[in-house]
Parts: C-alpha cells; sequence; structure tokens
C-alpha cells in the first residue's frame, strides 16, 4: 500500500495571523512547539505550510525545526480532515489479526489512499496503537474506539458518526 504524501493546503485567511497570536499566548516559547501546532490545528483544521515561517520566527526557531515536529508526528494534518475521522491501528498486535488487508479493502471501497479523503468526507489515517490490542484490529471513529473492526463495523461506526 502506497500512503499518500498529503499534499500542503492554501492557508485559511487569517491563519499566520492566527498562528502569530497562538504563539503570543504562549509567550513565544519554543517549549511550547507542540501545543502551539495543537492550538492552530484546533482553529484552522490542520498546520497550514504558510504559517510554518510565522511560528519559527516567533519562537526564533529555524523553519526546518517546525516543519520537522509537523512532519514527524501524525497528529498533526496538512490538510483538512472530513467531517468523519477515521484511525486504523497499524501497530503488530493488529497486523496479525489482519489490519493491513482492512486498511487496503478500506481505502479501496473509498477510492483514496491511506491519509486521504473520501468524497463523502472520511478521512482514513493509520495510528501506530489505539491500545486496544485485545480487540484488534482497531480502529477510532471521529474519537469512538471500535474493537474487533472489519469492513462492516467500520461501515457502521461511520454511519453513527454521520449522525
Amino acid at each position: 500500500m502506497i500512503e499518500a504524501e498529503t499534499a500542503p493546503m492554501a492557508a485559511p485567511a487569517g491563519a499566520v495571523a492566527e498562528a502569530t497570536a497562538i504563539c503570543a499566548r504562549h509567550d513565544n516559547d519554543p517549549a511550547a512547539l507542540l501545543e502551539i501546532l495543537h492550538d492552530l490545528q484546533e482553529a484552522t483544521g490542520f498546520v497550514p505550510e504558510a504559517t510554518l515561517p510565522a511560528i519559527a520566527s516567533a519562537l526564533n526557531l529555524s523553519r526546518a525545526e517546525v516543519y520537522g515536529v509537523v512532519s514527524f508526528y501524525h497528529d498533526y494534518r496538512r490538510a483538512p480532515a472530513g467531517p468523519v475521522f477515521v484511525k486504523l491501528c497499524r501497530a503488530e498486535a493488529c497486523q496479525s489479526m489482519g489490519a493491513l488487508a482492512l486498511i487496503e479493502a478500506v481505502c479501496a471501497a473509498r477510492g483514496i489512499t491511506l491519509g486521504g479523503t473520501s468524497d463523502d468526507g472520511v478521512t482514513i489515517e493509520p495510528v501506530y496503537c489505539l491500545g486496544n490490542c485485545a480487540l484488534a484490529p482497531a480502529a477510532m471513529v471521529n474519537g469512538r474506539l471500535v474493537g474487533r473492526v472489519d469492513t462492516a463495523r467500520l461501515d457502521t461506526a461511520v454511519r453513527e458518526a454521520r449522525s
């Protein structure tokens, strides 16, 4: 399976100003970078590429340092997620119970690659442990843990998340 490299999206209007304000609320402390990025993602829906130079400047970090954090941690999105956000576990216990085949089937059914968002607004992303190993394979749909997931259980969880 090929994972999609999420292409950078254009920043929403005011995103750079929002990033600068968030940095200021954290006293422009470089140690608060993770919290700043979480706050920005909460405010804008993702971490826009255009905000990274402003964050770096405010925190007196290099753009490479900020980009490295955004690209390293899977929780930071570089594009907006759909209204239904699915995390599928790829850790060893889930893999041993068929998670990779499940991921392939789910992505194929939605016409996307892992990390993408389908036309009907479902974002599928990998996660490397949901702590639900006894009920592998595991998924999380809009923050709700689903164990022993298969395509039917996942479709049900997605329908429930929409309502």
